[in-house]
């Protein structure tokens, strides 16, 4: 009989990525099983071209008063032989009771593959879950196949080099953003230095491109037009990446960019940045940090 898993994996873009390498973990422990992966909306489409999964869910997470909700959150929580809790938060926890208690790894009470680790919460993403792998057994971390990112950009009649900007971030988390304004100043150097600077991100990010554009026209505005997948391709034909501690960038860093990453004090890079060809400025303000600084780090020339 076919073994059949469960991967929850909710949470934002950023934590997705981090987590590419024990999906493909997960994968190669379990070549021949079934394997679903639960998440939220924003991620269904994107995860489904992954080589990981042979079904996606997608999470709703319905508030406890919505019965009907709840019954379907079980009938996709239930009948699996064994359960990878990646989020290991208070909501995926409590899915531990709501799927019968099955076998399970994670930080469920009661469950049969705890991660006991005492220094988790202080280890980066990677690493803890990496930790949590080990302790159940799995021993093998292929580097991931993410020939599946791989993707035309040719509808951008993009010029053979060119950098990207990613000005955006957690709409609750203001501190995470390195102003507008600046960016804009780094986009004149961008293009004077002859990468025209392109601007990726949601479609409620388009106020931050269009206060980018005020500073340099040049920009190209394309923050709501790109899916996951362009986003990807478009990073990894670019001669440089420049953003925020944001999904995008994580992303960037995962299919191989070079990156200079932006941390203020909203976020900790030792537990969450992104691992690769990657430069980490990190400041107590972001909005102290000085144009100056992050091009030189860029290795633009001084203006």
């Amino acid at each position: 009989m076919t073994q059949r898993i469960l991967i929850i994996r909710l949470g934002a873009l950023g934590d997705f990525v981090l987590s590419f390498g024990p999906f493909a973990a997960i994968r190669a422990m379990h070549p021949d099983a079934e394997i679903t992966l639960l998440t939220t909306a924003p991620y269904a489409a994107f995860a489904a071209r992954a080589p990981w999964f042979d079904r996606v869910e997608i999470d709703a997470r319905p508030k406890f008063y919505n019965l009907r909700g709840q019954a379907h959150l079980i009938r996709q929580l239930w009948n699996f032989d064994f359960v990878y809790d990646l989020q290991t938060s208070g909501r995926s926890t409590r899915y531990f009771w709501l799927a019968g208690a099955p076998d399970w790894s994670g930080i469920a009470p009661f469950s049969t593959h705890p991660h006991r680790a005492r220094n988790r919460t202080r280890l980066h993403t990677i690493e803890r879950q990496r930790d949590q792998l080990i302790a159940d057994g799995i021993t093998e971390f292929p580097t991931p196949d993410l020939g599946w990112l791989a993707g035309s950009i040719e509808r951008f009649a993009l010029p053979p080099q060119f950098s990207l900007l990613i000005p955006g971030a957690a709409p609750h988390r203001p501190k995470k953003r390195w102003p507008a304004e600046k960016f804009g100043e780094l986009a004149v150097a961008l293009n004077r230095a002859e990468l025209p600077p392109l601007i990726v991100g949601t479609e409620s990010e388009s106020p931050f491109a269009a206060l980018i554009r005020q500073t340099c026209p040049q920009a190209r505005d394309l923050t709501g037009q790109t899916t996951i997948a362009e986003v990807a391709a478009l990073a990894s034909n670019a001669s440089l990446v420049v953003g925020n501690d944001t999904g995008p960038v994580h992303l960037a860093a995962a299919v191989g960019a070079k990156c200079v990453v932006l941390f203020g004090a909203a976020s900790n890079p030792a537990r969450t940045a992104p691992r690769g060809d990657v430069t980490i400025i990190q400041v107590p303000d972001l909005q102290n940090l000085a144009v100056g600084e992050v091009q030189a780090v860029a290795g633009l020339p001084a203006t």
